[in-house]
């Protein structure tokens, strides 16, 4: 039987320079593009994109995932705060569950921490939730 999985990560999107958000808050994401980069497919991203603290150690209780995502981000609220002054940017918190039917539902409520960090940083939250049924398919 196929096992739930889930990851978290955060994500800054907008007209910005990615360097320029590694510069300032001294952390290194784990993938990034600016605007007019090429997909894989060959299109250009019409938007610039900086990721970092990606977390797939699962557990059922996914703020522990999101909160391991924010720890390195927590000292650089004000960083943060500084680079969405000056750029049209959004940030995401992004939880992507994997459910299959027959295991035990994961928790996806967050820790009033994260809920702290997002609204100091202005942070959306963003499930993307993938459930497989095991007659239908992916839902």
């Amino acid at each position: 039987m196929a096992r739930n999985s889930c990851y978290t990560y955060f994500v800054i999107t907008g007209s910005f320079d990615p360097d320029e958000a590694t510069s300032l808050l001294g952390l290194t994401p784990e993938k990034s593009h600016r605007i007019g980069d090429k997909r894989p497919n060959g299109t250009e991203y019409d938007f610039a994109a900086w990721a970092f603290g990606r977390c797939d150690e699962y557990t059922p209780y996914v703020s522990e995932m999101m909160e391991k995502t924010v720890a390195p981000l927590i000292p650089k609220i004000e960083l943060l705060g500084k680079l969405r002054e000056e750029n049209e940017v959004t940030f995401y918190l992004e939880i992507v569950p994997t459910i299959y039917a027959g295991n035990s539902n994961p928790c996806l409520a967050p820790s009033m921490a994260i809920i702290d960090f997002c609204h100091a940083t202005r942070t959306e939250i963003d499930i993307d939730m993938y459930v497989h049924n095991s007659l239908a398919g992916c839902q």
